[in-house]
């Protein structure tokens, strides 16, 4: 097998565990709570994005890395990560928080899927040994992430359905 199609099977198959242990463990726990500990919980897991500077550092990736590529995962990353340790710090003032998960959730999505189309437009899976070090953060963190973004919105949009209207 390629070494492309091992890292698009890893790829696509790191979702299947996380959804399961997702839906099994986390999902229940995340809707008991109040939403703004439930947001707590997710930014907490997002703020060690700080991590996806890993991407910029050589030695730790293959020198023939794209630039395209490391750029733009490292530093979406980066802001994601310090948009969630904003909120986490801002999380006594809801006047702040609110808008810094929007805001860590918004980057963080946006860095995602950039990642992937510039995987995709780059010939990611095609160097996949470029990757280094690094190999496991879309194939096992990756998909842990994009799932807690996605369950942070859903919880958003349902703590706002059940807001009182005010006058």
């Amino acid at each position: 097998m390629s070494p492309t199609m091992i890292l698009n099977i890893q790829l696509g198959l790191g979702y299947v565990p996380w959804l399961l242990c997702f839906a099994a463990y986390i999902w229940p726990r995340l809707r008991s709570m109040e939403p703004i500990e439930a947001q707590r919980a997710i930014a907490m897991l997002h703020s060690f994005r700080f991590f996806g500077l890993v991407f910029l550092v050589p030695g730790v990736v293959g020198p023939d890395l794209a630039p395209g590529f490391a750029s733009f995962a490292a530093y979406g990353d980066f802001a994601t990560g310090l948009l969630a340790m904003l909120a986490l710090l801002g999380v006594r003032r809801p006047a702040i928080f609110w808008p810094l998960v929007v805001a860590f959730n918004v980057v963080g999505v946006v860095d995602l899927v950039g990642d992937y189309y510039h995987g995709v437009m780059l010939d990611l899976p095609g160097h996949a040994g470029q990757l280094g070090a690094t190999y496991a953060i879309p194939v096992i963190y990756v998909p842990l992430l994009m799932i807690t973004h996605v369950a942070a919105f859903y919880l958003l949009a349902r703590s706002r359905r059940h807001q009182p209207a005010t006058a």
